[in-house]
């Protein structure tokens, strides 16, 4: 048998186990040193993955250190054919955060991806619900059951609040400031924030606390979230994404929503009621206004009519 045949399974599994521990070593820099969810963590290293499996498909045995971009932009080419590119510019760009951070790390001098391209995209413009819609998905909530009201209570906080959906199944008894009107929200990079709360959705979450939480078998460890399946355990980010959804299907509603159409349609409809874009800002936890601008591109009937109505040259 040919030496390099009988060797060149070992070298790849020696490459791959190189790979791990590099991968290892980034996740818990980005948990512990920037704070992120372990949501985004999965993510970023799902992507690693990819290249990794690419590597081992092709018999390419090299380690992140050595890496050229010469097989990453084979790889990139290779990706591009079986994803869109919205889905291309963020694996380049979860790539580059795990070389920026090999080169943090003292262990290359520069980033292969440096002047690899990210193909363009349009800005995409969030999917909204009208006022209507979410009285109308609101109000086919069957409060019969006690997942009713945790239900109403839920949705009432993602759009009254603008929330994420992992701050809504993050969210505390102890966040809850009603005295004050607000709810302490901990969004992306552990970064706290307080939130206005409107007095109809404390309202909800106050029904729901004393007629339904109360009565629970609350599991150890959970004796402080907020919102809470029937066994006494945190919420998962997928059950609430199944609720909106068959509450869509239950009005025939011809959207494809999510938890994340409420937090939109919080910011539109605050943006086309005469609220200026940082107040926005704050209340959605965006580091940078420029992602908040994206709800300027919503509606621009509404702008027109706030400049006919208060431009000294209308």
């Amino acid at each position: 048998m040919n030496r390099k045949v009988f060797l060149l399974p070992i070298i790849l599994v020696i490459c791959h186990m190189s790979w791990k521990s590099f991968i290892k070593s980034y996740q818990s820099y980005l948990k512990i040193e920037r704070g992120l969810s372990q949501n985004t963590i999965d993510n970023y290293s799902f992507d690693i993955e990819r290249l990794c499996n690419f590597l081992d498909e092709n018999q390419i045995e090299i380690s992140p250190i050595k890496i050229s971009e010469e097989t990453l932009q084979q790889f990139i080419y290779e990706i591009s054919k079986q994803v869109n590119p919205r889905s291309q510019a963020r694996i380049i760009s979860g790539l580059k955060s795990f070389f920026s951070y090999l080169i943090f790390e003292d262990y290359r001098t520069e980033n292969p991806l440096e002047l690899i391209e990210t193909p363009r995209i349009g800005r995409k413009l969030p999917d909204t619900l009208s006022i209507e819609d979410i009285d109308r998905l609101i109000g086919a909530i069957d409060l019969s059951s006690n997942e009713g009201e945790r239900n109403r209570a839920m949705l009432e906080t993602l759009y009254g609040c603008g929330l994420r959906v992992s701050e809504l199944t993050e969210l505390k008894i102890s966040d809850l400031f009603f005295e004050e009107g607000f709810l302490k929200v901990t969004g992306k990079g552990n970064k706290q924030r307080f939130v206005p709360i409107g007095k109809l959705t404390e309202k909800y979450i106050q029904i729901y606390r004393n007629t339904v939480r109360n009565h629970l078998n609350i599991q150890k460890g959970h004796e402080d979230t907020l919102f809470l399946n029937r066994r006494g355990k945190q919420l998962t980010r997928a059950m609430i994404f199944t609720i909106i959804k068959d509450l869509a299907v239950k009005i025939n509603l011809n959207k494809v929503i999510s938890p994340h159409t409420l937090r939109h349609s919080f910011a539109t409809h605050l943006l086309e009621n005469g609220a200026d874009l940082r107040s926005i800002q704050l209340m959605l936890g965006h580091e940078s206004i420029t992602t908040t601008e994206i709800y300027v591109h919503m509606d621009r009937k509404h702008l027109s009519e706030i400049v006919n109505a208060f431009h000294p040259r209308k």
